[in-house]
């Protein structure tokens, strides 16, 4: 028996954005139990109408599947490296023949002495492409192993994906949506809704998020809670919760422009899909078209815009929770009054 209990829902916002991927204001969905997000979040929604809006710039996306072969030696796994990545447009026709939307972007390797380790990386349209890619990726194993008899299976996920863990591979070659959301507050707005200052924000974000990070040992890492509004915004969309523990590996940088404030949110592993997963759902359904994220259009189109919004969400929780821990007690008593 399946159940789809609802976890509590609210739509926050509306949250005022200025393109280049998703213009005006946009309400947006969080399913939590840590009722004191919502209002938090909302406080960064109403500085975005007040600041002009944020930016949401979309760097890259793919998504990965690393496939793990043995060789006899080293010498052999490196020659037939070279060999498979001279014949990359082979192994793209290859990936273009399991799906409609699959398409081949890049092939990465590592070679760990005789076990070759060949990282597959593809755009997948509207979808996440969790599934597509590991298609692509065992039609082209199959391939490799059919071309190349020197080498021999070893597994069709090789962990240099890398799914569901915290790496450093992902921030550097990319795994989902690769996301730049930023915004410029005025000075007054500081004042009159954060009740902080550029200055304070500044400072804040460097001893806590950055040297308090790096003393944790944070790995590619430094923000204060981008996991929850990740995970609120993952439960209200219909996408795989688990893969916040790669896409809460992202940075807080901010900078102080004369009295004004920069604030950006960096989500370098973004991994959503506006289709497959959860998407069956009517209460799912129903969020994303209320969104503009199932749209007729070019494919992933509706993703992108769907992980726009997710990083204008993660910039407004963001900016409220830093900008409270830059006045002394304001933190536990506003949980204090929420959540009894």
């Amino acid at each position: 028996m399946i159940s789809h209990t609802p976890v509590p829902t609210q739509w926050v916002g509306p949250i005022l954005f200025r393109g280049p991927v998703v213009e005006g204001p946009i309400s947006a969905p969080l399913a939590t139990y840590e009722t004191p997000l919502w209002p938090s979040t909302a406080r960064g929604a109403g500085v975005s109408r007040h600041s002009g809006g944020i930016q949401v710039s979309l760097v890259d996306e793919r998504m990965s599947r690393s496939i793990a072969l043995r060789a006899h030696d080293g010498a052999a796994a490196t020659a037939a490296w070279q060999s498979i990545k001279a014949r990359q447009e082979e192994v793209a026709a290859v990936v273009a023949t399991t799906s409609r939307f699959a398409r081949l972007v890049e092939l990465n390797r590592q070679i760990v002495g005789n076990l070759l380790y060949i990282r597959i990386e593809c755009v997948t349209g509207d979808a996440s492409g969790h599934n597509m890619v590991t298609k692509a990726a065992e039609a082209v194993q199959g391939w490799i192993l059919s071309e190349y008899p020197m080498l021999a299976y070893s597994t069709i996920s090789g962990n240099l994906c890398t799914d569901k863990k915290a790496s450093a591979v992902n921030g550097i070659l990319g795994r989902g949506k690769y996301a730049v959301a930023e915004v410029e507050i005025p000075r007054k707005i500081l004042t009159r809704v954060l009740r902080t200052s550029a200055e304070k924000m500044v400072r804040l974000n460097y001893e806590k998020n950055y040297v308090g990070g790096t003393l944790a040992g944070s790995l590619r890492s430094a923000n204060a809670h981008f996991a929850n509004m990740l995970l609120g915004f993952y439960l209200a969309t219909g996408q795989d919760a688990a893969n916040i523990i790669e896409a809460s590996q992202g940075f807080v940088h901010c900078e102080a422009r004369g009295e004004d404030l920069y604030f950006s949110c960096t989500l370098p592993n973004l991994i959503m899909g506006s289709v497959g997963a959860g998407k069956g759902i009517p209460s799912i359904e129903e969020n994303l078209s209320r969104m503009g994220c199932r749209q007729p259009g070019e494919p992933g189109d509706n993703a992108r815009r769907l992980a726009a919004i997710c990083a204008g969400v993660v910039l407004c929780g963001e900016l409220s929770l830093l900008a409270a821990q830059t006045n002394p007690g304001e933190l536990v008593r506003t949980h204090m009054e929420m959540e009894r």
